[in-house]
């Protein structure tokens, strides 16, 4: 029987307890569903065989989505030719017609944004991270990330008043 250590167990829990919310960021990166999980898998991959560098595993969150990041930014590195067409159906809810509109008008405005920009919005709106977990997974000044996401949001506005 293979025994699994405290800081693996928490590594196994964290993976299990989030893997929907990694799915969501690679696909809001990359907008196709089989890359999404080729990515997802890779980035847990490359995780586990990493954990044992994660000096604090009270920081798993920062550390693995800053993996995940990386894998969606060598995905679109090695392959910059591709277009991608976004996927609305994997948004869809019961949303009137005219507020489905309004949807995919917003996922297209958000898309077009420069990628670092895309990123602290993802993060931020849709994943519900605070500025500081942001700054820490991506590397970034707090000051810078706010910054980015003020004019990201300055720029969604022009987008979507355009429409």
């Amino acid at each position: 029987m293979i025994e699994v250590t405290t800081r693996e167990k928490i590594f196994i829990d964290f993976i299990k307890e989030n893997q929907n919310y990694f799915y969501r960021i690679a696909f809001f990166h990359v907008k196709d569903e089989d890359v999404a999980m080729d990515i997802v898998q890779e980035a847990i991959v490359k995780a586990f065989q990493k954990r044992y560098t994660l000096r604090k595993i009270d920081f798993i969150k920062t550390w693995f989505y800053r993996i995940l990041l990386n894998e969606c930014n060598l995905y679109f590195r090695k392959n910059k030719k591709i277009l991608f067409i976004p996927d609305y159906e994997f948004y869809e809810n019961k949303l009137s017609i005219k507020d489905q509109t309004d949807q995919n008008d917003l996922y297209d405005a958000i898309d077009g944004l420069n990628p670092k920009l895309k990123t602290i919005v993802i993060l931020y709106f849709f994943e519900g991270m605070k500025l500081e977990e942001i700054s820490k997974i991506t590397h970034t000044n707090l000051s810078t990330v706010k910054s980015r996401l003020y004019k990201a949001l300055d720029i969604l506005k022009i987008k979507m008043e355009a429409i």
